[in-house]
């Protein structure tokens, strides 16, 4: 809240994805995801695209000493979702942001892609 009284929603405002006019929820993505043998932990937001506005854009830790490959996690996608709800992007890396009671900072992750 700023001193005039005002509040500003800082995080959770824009989870939801908009792929040509489809509403895709990350949570959604992330529960298939997360149901691969090898990860150990994702997060999904979405990332612009001049095509389609944007793309659904999977972060994924893996479980240590997993073996989880891009195709691996795609084709697991492709068998469980709808084709524009398939992550057009999979970065794989060694720990999601958090806050500090653990929820995973969806907004860390777009911003690292403005960059």
């Amino acid at each position: 809240m700023d001193a005039r009284g005002f509040v500003r929603i800082l995080d959770r405002k824009k989870d939801m994805v908009l792929v040509s006019g489809f509403n895709v929820y990350p949570n959604e993505i992330e529960e298939v995801i997360a149901r691969l043998a090898g990860v150990g932990e994702c997060a999904v937001v979405g990332i612009a695209d001049a095509r389609s506005g944007e793309v659904v854009k999977a972060f994924i830790v893996r479980t240590p000493g997993g073996e989880l490959t891009e195709e691996m996690v795609l084709l697991h996608c492709r068998e469980s979702l709808a084709a524009y709800k398939v992550p057009k992007a999979i970065e794989f890396i060694a720990e999601l942001p958090k806050s500090t009671v653990g929820k995973i900072l969806r907004r860390h992750l777009h911003e690292t892609q403005d960059q």
